[in-house]
C-alpha cells in the first residue's frame, strides 16, 4: 500500500511540474489546436480523399488556403509561378517564423482505411507519405500562433507556406529561388513517421535527370541493319550504371525508371527514355557521381550509333541539421508526453504489421531522446533540405503509423485516413506551435539557432539545382 501511495505522489508531482512548465501561451496554443481539431481532421481527410499528385494539387491547396483565409491569415496564391503553391501570413515585424505544409500524394497507392491491402480505386494515387496530415497539422500550428499574436500575447509574424510537389519535382527549390524565405528567421517543419522525435538527422542530396535516345526505326527482321536502336542504347546505359554501382561510395544511391523502351517487338525502336536519380548524404560527393553517370549516356549513344539528350529535372540538397532547434523541440515533446491509443487502434496497428510481415507490437509513441547526428544517415531525401540551407530549420517526426510500417506503401495510406493518423497530426500541430512560441518569446533562442546555422553552413554558397521554370503540366 505504501509503495502504491508513493507512486501516486510521484505521478502527482510529475503532473504538477508539467503544469508549471506549460506557461499561459502554451496552454492557449494547446487549447487552440483542440478547438480547431475537428476541422483539421476534416481538412486532412479531404486531402486524403483527393489524393492529388505533384503539381496537380489544386483542390488540396484550395482546402488549406481557404481555411487559412477563413481564420484571418493573409493568403497569396500561386506564388513562385506555381499554381498550387501559396503563403498565408499574419502579424508584423520580427521574429518571422515560418512553417511548412505539404499536401501531394503518390501514384498507385490508393487504399481504404482497412488494415489489409484494398485499394479504393485500382491504380489511383494515395497518401503513402502522410502529406494529407502534414499540411493540416502545420496550418493548425500557424493558426494557433496567429491567435496568440492577435491576442497580444506574442509579437512578430507567422508565415505558413503551402509547398506542393515534394514527391516528384521538389517545388520548394523554385520557392526558395523566388525568395519566399528571404525574410524568415527560423523555419519549422515536421514529417509523419512511425516514432516521435525531434529530428536532428540529415537526409540525402539528389539530382534527377531524363536521358532520351534517338535512333532510326526499321523492320526488326527484314532490314534491321537499316535501324539504329534507341532501345539498345538504353540497355547499354543501364548496364553501365549497374556495373558502376560497385565503384561508388557505399553511401551513394542510383535509381532509374525506364519510361519508354520501344512500342512493339518487330520494329527497331527509334526512341527510348529513362529517368535517372543519383543520391548521397553529401552534395559534394553526389555531384561527381552525377557527372560520371551523364558521361555514360554519351558512351551508350556512341556504342548504339544514336543521338542522345539529357534534361535536368530537379535537384535538392541534404538537410542542414540544427541541434539547437532540436533541443527546443525536444523539451516541448517531453511536455506533451506520448500519444495514447485505444484498444481498437492498437488492434488496427497490429493488423497492419501482420499484413506487412512485421512484429505485431502496435504503435511506438514514446518520446525518443535527442539522438546524436549521424555523419552519413540513410533514408530518403526532401526539398526541406533546400530550405534548410537558406534559413535555420527545426524538424519533427510524429507517429502516424505502426512501428516498422513500410513507408510509401498502402499501409501508411490506411492509417493516414483514420484515428491513428489523426492523433499524430494533432500532436504535431501542438508540438510545432509550442516550439514556435518559444522562439517568439525568447529572442536569444532565435539568435542561438541562427548562429548554429551560420556555423554549419560555413562558406558554402547555396546554388539551386534547377534549370528553367517549374515543370507544370509534365506529369
Amino acid at each position: 500500500m505504501k509503495r502504491l501511495t508513493t507512486l501516486v505522489l510521484l505521478c502527482l508531482v510529475s503532473l504538477n511540474l508539467t503544469a508549471q512548465k506549460l506557461n499561459s501561451n502554451k496552454k492557449a496554443i494547446i487549447a487552440s489546436v483542440e478547438a480547431h481539431k475537428e476541422n483539421l481532421i476534416q481538412i486532412s481527410d479531404s486531402i486524403w480523399a483527393l489524393a492529388e499528385t505533384a503539381f496537380n494539387e489544386s483542390k488540396s491547396a484550395e482546402v488549406l488556403a481557404d481555411y487559412a483565409e477563413k481564420n484571418g491569415l493573409k493568403v497569396t496564391r500561386g506564388v513562385a509561378n506555381i499554381p498550387t503553391a501559396f503563403t498565408a501570413t499574419y502579424g508584423s515585424g520580427k521574429p518571422l517564423i515560418s512553417v511548412l505544409g505539404e499536401f501531394d500524394a503518390l501514384p498507385g497507392l490508393s487504399q481504404k482505411t482497412v488494415p489489409t491491402k484494398d485499394p479504393l480505386a485500382e491504380g489511383a494515387p494515395g497518401h503513402g507519405c502522410g502529406h494529407n496530415m502534414f499540411g493540416a497539422a502545420s496550418l493548425g500550428a500557424a493558426i494557433a500562433i496567429k491567435e496568440q499574436i492577435e491576442a497580444g500575447k506574442l509579437k512578430g509574424t507567422v508565415k505558413f507556406l503551402g509547398t506542393p510537389a515534394e514527391e516528384k519535382y521538389f517545388a520548394k527549390v523554385w520557392m526558395v529561388e523566388a525568395g519566399l524565405w528571404d525574410d524568415v528567421d527560423v523555419n519549422v517543419s515536421w514529417h509523419p513517421g512511425a516514432n516521435i522525435e525531434a529530428d536532428v538527422q540529415s537526409g540525402l542530396s539528389l539530382i534527377d535527370f531524363i536521358v532520351e535516345f534517338h535512333g532510326q526505326a526499321a523492320h526488326a527482321s527484314a532490314d534491321p541493319w537499316n535501324g539504329r536502336s534507341a532501345s539498345d542504347a538504353l540497355e547499354l546505359y543501364t548496364t553501365g550504371i549497374n556495373y558502376y554501382r560497385e565503384h561508388i561510395k557505399p553511401t551513394s544511391r542510383i535509381h532509374y525508371h525506364i519510361q519508354d523502351g520501344g512500342q512493339v517487338v518487330n520494329v527497331v525502336p527509334d526512341y527510348s527514355k529513362i529517368w535517372v536519380r543519383v543520391r548521397d548524404p553529401k552534395r559534394k560527393i553526389m555531384l561527381p557521381t552525377y557527372e560520371r553517370v551523364k558521361k555514360m549516356a554519351e558512351g551508350a549513344a556512341i556504342m548504339a550509333n544514336v543521338d542522345y539528350k539529357i534534361s535536368l529535372v530537379s535537384g535538392i540538397y541534404e538537410v542542414l541539421v540544427n541541434r539547437t532547434g532540436g533541443e527546443i523541440m525536444q523539451k516541448n515533446l517531453e511536455l506533451l508526453g506520448p500519444i495514447s491509443y485505444t484498444d481498437q487502434e492498437t488492434a488496427f496497428g497490429k493488423a497492419i504489421q501482420k499484413a506487412t510481415g512485421k512484429p505485431e507490437v502496435g504503435m511506438d509513441s514514446k518520446i525518443e531522446s535527442l539522438r546524436e547526428t549521424e555523419k552519413n544517415p540513410g533514408g530518403g531525401s526532401t526539398d526541406v533540405g533546400d530550405v534548410s540551407w537558406n534559413v535555420p530549420n527545426i524538424n519533427l517526426s510524429v507517429t502516424v503509423a505502426p512501428k516498422d510500417t513500410p513507408w510509401h506503401s498502402w499501409a501508411v495510406v490506411a492509417c493516414g485516413g483514420m484515428s491513428i493518423g489523426h492523433k499524430g497530426m494533432v500532436y504535431a500541430s501542438k508540438a510545432m506551435a509550442m516550439t514556435m512560441a518559444d522562439l517568439f518569446e525568447n529572442p536569444k533562442l532565435v539568435t542561438k539557432v541562427k548562429e548554429e546555422f551560420k556555423t554549419r553552413k560555413g562558406d558554402e554558397k547555396y546554388e539551386a539545382m534547377i534549370d528553367g521554370p517549374p515543370p507544370i503540366g509534365n506529369n
